[in-house]
């Protein structure tokens, strides 16, 4: 038989996941089918019935997407479901899988790990001993914390307009990454400080504004990456008349995250290569 996956958005006629799930599923040999599915986002627990109407129909498996993230952590997080440490780090999850290991809903979040993935296997990009700049505090910054210290950084500053926020983010990894040299900020303190890398997990680029950032801000060979993907973002506009010498957007990320959440489904690991081609011809 062949099983069912698919992914929850709203909106979600957008969504380049059931081509690189299908192209996943065609280069491993799984028998499977993807859809992006509609969940409503007007009543209390839409998201929650939706899921459940999916795991009546058959279904094994699915992608989260905005804005269910924290409603797919809740419903991971209830009593007889689990979370992955990770998803609990992140406090989103994005991978729910059904039925696995005896769990009726097992959820995952597989956003902070497709992010380092990009950056060292494809872009060339060590994070051992260098200076990461991460902007904003919400959820996707969230989602990234965990991998980014696991791969060794000198320091990790999180920057962010309400400066509250950024410092909840380290007290929520001082536990986990006890060592670790993190750090909250405004913006306007980043004046006179050089990172290596710099990550933008803001929603300024969705709402097509600029990040307010100082010269000065990337030092020599410095990384700007943008979590958006896409159309040429303000941020990496921004970056190239400040010096970055590397500048990418999130599709990357977006292709090793959804190889992820394929490895924990099906138990196998799809070379993403060929579907980076496929999204974004040379």
């Amino acid at each position: 038989m062949t099983d069912r996956y698919c992914v929850f958005g709203n909106p979600i006629g957008h969504s380049k996941s059931p081509a690189i799930h299908a192209a996943f599923a065609a280069a491993t040999g799984q028998d499977l089918t993807y859809e992006a599915r509609l969940a409503p986002i007007d009543a209390a627990d839409g998201f929650a019935a939706a899921v459940q109407a999916f795991v009546a129909e058959g279904g094994r498996g699915a992608n989260v997407t905005v804005p269910f993230k924290e409603d797919a952590y809740r419903l991971a997080g209830a009593p007889g479901n689990r979370l992955t440490p990770r998803a609990q780090l992140a406090g989103a999850v994005n991978t729910l899988a059904f039925g696995m290991d005896g769990v009726p809903v097992l959820g995952d979040n597989t956003d902070g790990v497709g992010l380092v993935r990009d950056l060292t296997d494809f872009l060339g990009v060590s994070l051992a001993g260098k200076r990461i700049l991460l902007l904003g505090a919400g959820g996707a910054a969230r989602g990234a914390l965990g991998p980014l210290l696991d791969a060794g950084p000198a320091e990790l500053a999180i920057a962010n307009r309400t400066v509250a926020k950024a410092q909840t983010l380290v007290e929520l990894v001082a536990a986990s990454h006890p060592r670790a040299q993190v750090s909250a900020c405004a913006f306007a303190d980043l004046a006179g400080r050089r990172f290596d890398v710099v990550i933008n997990a803001t929603s300024a680029s969705l709402q097509g504004e600029p990040v307010p950032l100082p010269a000065g801000l990337y030092a020599p060979g410095g990384v700007a990456y943008d979590m958006m993907y896409g159309a040429d973002t303000p941020f990496l506009a921004q970056a190239r008349q400040l010096g970055a010498a590397i500048c990418t957007d999130g599709l990357g990320m977006l292709v090793e995250q959804a190889a992820e959440a394929f490895a924990l489904w099906r138990g196998v690991r799809p070379d993403t290569a060929a579907v980076r081609r496929l999204l974004r011809p040379a």
